[in-house]
């Protein structure tokens, strides 16, 4: 969600902090601010709006201090204004605090700061850091203890980036449950941000920081303290390049990552596949072979499009290794009873970021529920990958839209040889595996077959780019594959849509369907193709307009559609991998058409990093 940015060097701070905030402009943002140290003077510069109102301002101001922090705020508490924009400053004006997380106890530690005459300016959490901060100073306390004794007092999370004018050399940072990540350009150069994206083309040598660490920066050196003992991290190499977070020749992001999708399948499948010993090799599952050999239960845990993609990895899953398993909403697990044999339960965390707060909570109640955890996330370092017994990388490289297309597939993948591999062990048999993993390599060629048709399906988005309703159906694997398809809609165009089972028409949703009211159809040549196109029908009697996606050429299908789209013909557990890409096409092409910014929709943010 927000964005933080920090600097430390010889070169002036200014520069590096806007770029950064330009680099995590896609987490979606409604303010932005940084401050300076100059000439051991906090100088604070912020403004409601994007980025370029921030420039506009900074026009006019002189930063050329060679430390500063950076922000970019998805607003929680307050507003979207300038008073409530990061950086917040305390009493007196010389300590600066940036914030990605939520202070559970705002309320008393307001209460507390004002009855002790504390002047609270904004309606922010944030700003009560800095005034905590600010009482450890007057106690003549070094600026990192001072730090670590204010935070002490906050229940919740935090990532934050502290500068105070008294400790000109001095950049501090702190992170419980919210990401922060140490970038070493050279001894003596530091950049601290909450997204790789803000430090890759400064270097790519970064340290993840783990929850409760403290890191103090100076031109001398850094350090890095856990419950106040100084601790090493381990440095790693940013895998992606810089290229990876540009447009090159697209007009967005959104669309570059659709058209990344063969890559990022190949990506996933890369040194995975024994295609002709029908054999899904996964290391982390080859890791803990023994304790997976004791499951009898699985449960997937995920938000948004990870939640989908679990609801297709249990079909899979029940399929072929005939493992029991159910879905849950991350945000819902972990508060509601889950009566299990836990020691014979394993957990999925489906989290693109590996950062998403919801599901990282779901996680350790998971673990502390004696669950054995499994990982699959896309980003190396993240707080899943972590802290999962057994972890996966997707692989898919960095995804800058905020609705999720290459990552979403490359997920599902990663399901897929999951499943695989678990059947392996149980009852999937050695022909029928090989048949579906060589199948699955040849599935980005018939991506990129797909995207060749651009023109059709764009053709088709703009005849139904004005509706205000639109309904999403299918059947078994493809009713979640509808989900994300309403979901894609609704995130980009703001069109209200829907996914449903296509059995469960006639239990409600048929009485919307209209002229007015398109539908989309995802039918697959499978066991219940006929069924589908019963309840296609019955729209049509309706009078509504059916988009059909299909891998046939049958005439009965075509005969009651308005507009066909057809998907190559593979295996019916795999027509997911395929029918997800012209949904995505379509919510690209009605958000384009109705003029909205597709790859940052409102009200939205690409990685969900407080409750």
């Amino acid at each position: 969600m927000c964005g933080i940015i920090g600097y430390l060097g010889k070169r002036k701070a200014l520069p590096v902090l806007v770029e950064g905030l330009r680099r995590m402009e896609y987490r979606g943002y409604d303010s932005a601010g940084i401050a300076t140290i100059e000439q051991k003077s906090l100088m604070t510069t912020k403004q409601a709006g994007n980025i370029s109102v921030l420039e506009e301002a900074l026009r006019k101001e002189s930063h050329t201090g060679t430390i500063g922090i950076g922000h970019i705020r998805w607003a929680t508490h307050g507003i979207p204004n300038q008073t409530n924009a990061h950086p917040h400053i305390d009493c007196t004006g010389t300590i600066a605090v940036v914030h990605n997380g939520i202070i559970e106890n705002h309320n008393d530690l307001r209460k507390e700061l004002r009855a002790r005459g504390h002047t609270i300016a904004s309606e922010t959490d944030t700003e009560l850091i800095a005034h905590l901060i600010e009482e450890e100073i007057r106690a003549n306390k070094p600026l990192k203890e001072a730090v670590t004794d204010a935070l002490s007092h906050i229940e919740g999370t935090y990532g934050t980036a502290v500068l105070s004018a008294s400790h000109p050399d001095t950049l501090v940072c702190a992170r419980f449950g919210s990401p922060l990540i140490l970038g070493i350009v050279r001894p003596g150069e530091y950049i601290i941000a909450s997204d790789a994206s803000a430090i890759i083309s400064h270097t790519k040598e970064v340290i993840y920081l783990e929850e409760n660490d403290i890191a103090t920066l100076k031109e001398s050196h850094y350090s890095i303290e856990n419950q106040r003992r100084a601790i090493n991290r381990k440095r790693h190499t940013i895998e992606w390049e810089l290229e990876h977070i540009q447009k090159q020749n697209f007009p967005h992001f959104m669309l570059k990552e659709i058209y990344e999708q063969p890559e990022s399948v190949r990506n996933a499948v890369r040194g995975r596949v024994l295609a002709n010993e029908g054999l899904a090799k996964l290391g982390g599952i080859e890791e803990a072979a023994e304790q997976i050999s004791r499951i009898e239960r699985l449960v997937i845990i995920g938000c948004g499009s990870a939640w989908h993609a679990g609801l297709i990895g249990k079909y899979w899953i029940e399929a072929l290794a005939g493992i029991p398993t159910e879905v849950e909403h991350a945000s819902e697990f972990r508060y509601r009873a889950f009566p299990a044999n836990n020691a014979k339960t394993a957990c999925i965390a489906i989290s693109q970021s590996g950062e998403t707060a919801d599901t990282i909570a779901a996680l350790r109640e998971a673990k502390r529920r004696g669950m054995l955890t499994i990982g699959i996330v896309n980003t190396v370092g993240s707080t899943i990958a972590r802290e999962t017994d057994v972890g996966m990388y997707n692989h898919a490289g960095p995804e800058i839209a905020v609705a999720s297309t290459k990552a979403f597939l490359s997920q599902l993948v990663m399901l897929l040889l999951t499943s695989v591999a678990l059947g392996r062990r149980t009852t999937l048999s050695p022909s029928d595996s090989k048949n579906i993993l060589q199948e699955l390599l040849a599935v980005p060629e018939h991506i990129s077959a797909i995207l060749d048709q651009k023109d059709h399906i764009f053709s088709i988005a703009d005849k139904y780019a004005s509706a205000k309703h639109a309904l999403y159906i299918g059947r078994l694997a493809s009713y979640p594959i509808a989900c994300e398809g309403a979901l894609k809609l609704k995130e980009i165009s703001y069109i209200h849509a829907e996914g449903y089972a296509a059995g469960e028409m006639k239990h409600g949703p048929i009485a919307l369907v209209d002229p007015e009211m398109p539908t989309v159809a995802i039918a697959p040549k499978d066991s219940v193709f006929e069924k589908t196109l019963s309840n296609i029908q019955e729209i049509k009697a309706r009078g509504g307009p059916v988009i059909l996606i299909t891998d046939t050429d049958d005439e009965h299908a075509r005969a009651v559609a308005d507009d066909v789209i057809r998907v190559p013909a593979v295996h019916n557990l795999l027509t997911p991998l395929l029918s997800v890409i012209p949904l995505q096409m379509l919510a690209y092409r009605i958000a384009v058409v109705r003029g909205y910014n597709v790859d940052k929709p409102r009200n939205l943010a690409k990685s969900v990093t407080v409750e």
